[in-house]
């Protein structure tokens, strides 16, 4: 029997709409952030023609067969993994970065794609039937897919990638199952590391707090002790990954826990974040008015610290609508992974949400002052042409899975 379905059976208005308006305000805010320089001032027009660009990827992802996600998942990992290598090798050197491949007047950063094609193999895994995240052997392949990645992103280096890849990880693991054991397995090797970053004592608690875990869960003498030893090796072995960072991003981090230490230089981002954010009030200073914007006094304001132009030129109120509008979008998402009958799109479904939601708790808390500026862009809303592109795709894949949602088994 042919079944009917109406608009909203096939296409879900309330996300496309979430999703555009924030492209809308991103390219308002990007507008006013760069119409006073020089070198940035056609910004704007590129980010419009990356929207229309992502618009055409949207809708040809969106009107894809479903099965086609699960037989993109291999080859894409594996392009994703060789483009990773090649920007090492080729790529173009911004901020202290080699993340960007140059074709002509067009740059793509390798580290996005690889964000999606990882949540497409990462799922792959671990839908299989056979996948038991109570074996150790399962718990490593999946942190093996996971992190390779982040191996080859931290070369480059891009600690905020790298930052996106771990929440990915975790949110899938979480998502599939995973036992308390299991989680503890997978999460305190990454607690220990950033622990021994504030000291010895923080060190010494954090490998305290792991005893106590693996004796809670008595498990056998061996296995016990190889996950201690792995935890004290990440703890020792923390400064090596620390002198991985270029020179900015390690003064970012310190920084981040005393940015008056430093205020004209690795803590002035911060400092000036903030007080444009709070020079707004409630309904900002209008649109093309904002003293920090328009003067410049935040670097990169079209990328990273985007929010801090919308908190000072339409205020709270404009700075509440972009967060409504980002929680409107977060939950329309987890619903539909809570109602997807396929386990391995209900996981692509997570694992898309975690990359937006992580993305927006850092770059707004960079932008408040209560995360560390870590270089990470507002979904949607920054300036990068790859960005825009990669997020739209991955709402194609959404509002596909949406579309098939009845089909799908």
């Amino acid at each position: 029997m042919q079944i009917s379905y109406k608009l909203n059976d096939r296409f879900d208005m309330t996300i496309f709409l979430s999703a555009s308006l924030l492209v809308i305000i991103g390219l308002l805010a990007i507008y006013s952030s760069t119409q006073n320089t020089v070198t940035q001032k056609g910004n704007f027009d590129k980010q419009l023609i990356s929207w229309g660009i992502s618009l055409f990827v949207f809708f040809l992802i969106y009107s894809l067969p479903v099965q086609t996600l699960k037989l993109a998942a291999l080859p894409s990992y594996f392009l994703s993994m060789l483009l990773l290598l090649v920007v090492l090798v080729i790529g173009r050197k911004i901020g202290g970065a080699r993340s960007w491949i140059a074709f002509g007047g067009f740059s793509f950063q390798p580290a996005e794609f690889a964000k999606l094609s990882t949540i497409l193999f990462l799922s792959n895994f671990l839908s299989r039937s056979e996948t038991d995240l109570d074996n150790l052997k399962d718990i490593f392949i999946a942190l093996t897919i996971g992190m390779s990645p982040i191996v080859l992103i931290m070369l480059e280096p891009d600690l905020g990638s790298s930052f996106v890849f771990i929440g990915l990880i975790l949110s899938l693991l979480f998502w599939k199952g995973i036992s308390l054991f299991g989680l503890a397995v997978a999460l305190s090797p990454a607690i220990v590391a950033v622990a021994s970053l504030f000291g010895l004592i923080y060190f010494v608690v954090a490998i305290a707090l792991v005893v106590v875990i693996l004796f809670y869960f008595k498990k056998d003498i061996f296995l016990s002790g190889s996950i201690l030893a792995l935890n004290i090796a990440s703890g020792f072995f923390v400064d090596n990954f620390y002198n991985i960072l270029s020179p900015h991003q390690q003064t970012r981090i310190r920084a981040f826990i005393d940015p008056n230490a430093d205020p004209l230089g690795s803590g002035y981002n911060a400092i000036q974040a903030k007080v444009a954010i709070g020079s707004g009030g409630f309904f900002g200073k209008g649109f093309l008015h904002g003293n920090q914007t328009q003067l410049q006094f935040i670097p990169e304001q079209w990328t990273d610290f985007i929010f801090c132009v919308i908190g000072e030129e339409f205020g709270f109120f404009g700075s509440i609508i972009v967060i409504v509008l980002f929680l409107v979008l977060f939950l329309r998402i987890l619903r539909l992974a809570s109602f997807a009958k396929n386990e391995f799109l209900s996981l692509v479904i997570i694992g898309i949400l975690t990359v937006f939601f992580v993305h927006f708790l850092v770059n707004v808390g960079m932008a408040i002052g209560i995360l560390p500026v870590i270089g990470i862009p507002l979904p949607f809303v920054s300036y990068g042409g790859s960005s825009l592109l990669i997020n739209m795709a991955m709402l194609g894949i959404i509002l596909n899975i949406y579309r098939s949602r009845k089909e799908s088994t």
